[in-house]
């Protein structure tokens, strides 16, 4: 493989995965619980796999090309967080209501088992770590990823398609075992999101200690 290959495509990765996480909006904006265009919803599933393997390569190889670039290390986090960070977005949205459960004033009317507040939850994970990253760069500090946010993100990207294909195919609304396989995917993705973010507070206290001066 030519050198200028080796450069360029990993970054060629990264781009493919911001259009695959495109087209997987587009066909998921298609499907409304219970049974509007499932086969969009599935389409949307493959979309959402295609781009998760993207992530798993692209940094992998410029790793073991030796080709890091700047691009990549802006443009795979930004990929990654659009890519999931979206997907959850709209999985809490009108579109996986169960309108049957809202009729009946029940408490659980999200087919996904994800609702707004815990979105909030992730997306504050995520600003929080961006902030202790900026952090330690100013102060000349290297900061990657950690063992604990790969591990988070492995795990959003196997719950999203999971509880895609439980709501589109087996209806929550109507299978307690499909409600609480939803159920089962959302709460142990947000117990590992938040834990996953512990590490990087506390290496954020070893950022913040005052140097101590050389002695003459």
């Amino acid at each position: 493989m030519t050198s200028t290959f080796r450069r360029q495509f990993p970054n060629s990765l990264t781009i493919l995965r911001l259009f695959l996480a495109g087209a997987f909006f587009a066909a998921l904006n298609t499907f409304r619980y219970p049974d509007t265009n499932v086969l969009w919803a599935n389409v949307a599933i493959a979309l959402f796999i295609l781009a998760a393997i993207t992530d798993a390569f692209d940094g992998a190889l410029a790793r073991k090309w030796d080709v890091q670039s700047d691009f990549g290390r802006i443009m795979d986090p930004f990929c990654d967080k659009v890519l999931v960070l979206g997907a959850f977005i709209y999985l809490a949205g009108p579109r996986f209501v169960i309108p049957q459960q809202v009729a009946a004033g029940s408490f659980f009317t999200m087919s996904t088992a994800i609702y707004p507040w815990m979105v909030v939850v992730i997306f504050a994970r995520e600003l929080l770590v961006t902030a202790i990253r900026g952090v330690a760069e100013s102060r000349g500090v290297e900061f990657g990823s950690q063992w604990s946010g790969k591990a988070k993100m492995i795990l959003q990207s196997i719950a999203v398609p999971c509880v895609i294909f439980l709501a589109a195919n087996f209806l929550p609304g109507e299978h307690a075992w499909s409600r609480w396989g939803c159920r089962f995917f959302v709460y142990l993705t947000l117990v590992v999101t938040v834990w996953s973010g512990i590490p990087y507070i506390l290496s954020l206290r070893e950022i913040m200690k005052p140097k101590k001066e050389a002695q003459p």
